[in-house]
């Protein structure tokens, strides 16, 4: 049975105060989901390609995954099929961003001897 789809002002998983963070968090947290919004930041791809870049998961997985993201409103189709960030999937990527220079920082300082 699917999970429902986080959405803020409402209890999360692990959560019950109803704070919009707690719900972006559980979305967010899903199997997959950052790395098909991390996919989708330079264009549109369709499910093929998708599942292509993330390791061939599973298509139920990235059907699942796919239809909470755009339920949320962070994905949209667009007119060929393809899946594509919304505006505010896209916003997203201002959030990530520091994320992916600090995880890099975080790894050369891991690798170093």
């Amino acid at each position: 049975m699917a999970r429902p789809i986080p959405q803020p002002g409402r209890p999360v998983r692990g959560s019950q105060t109803g704070r919009p963070l707690m719900a972006a968090l559980d979305l967010l947290g899903r199997r997959w989901a950052l790395r098909l919004l991390w996919e989708l930041r330079r264009g549109p791809l369709g499910a093929r390609a998708l599942r292509g870049r993330c390791d061939e998961m599973s298509s139920s997985v990235l059907y699942e995954r796919l239809n909470e993201l755009q339920a949320a409103g962070l994905l949209a189709k667009d007119d060929n099929g393809d899946y594509a960030l919304t505006p505010l999937g896209a916003d997203l990527g201002w959030a990530l961003d520091p994320l992916d220079q600090w995880s890099r920082r975080w790894a050369k300082q891991r690798n170093a001897p």
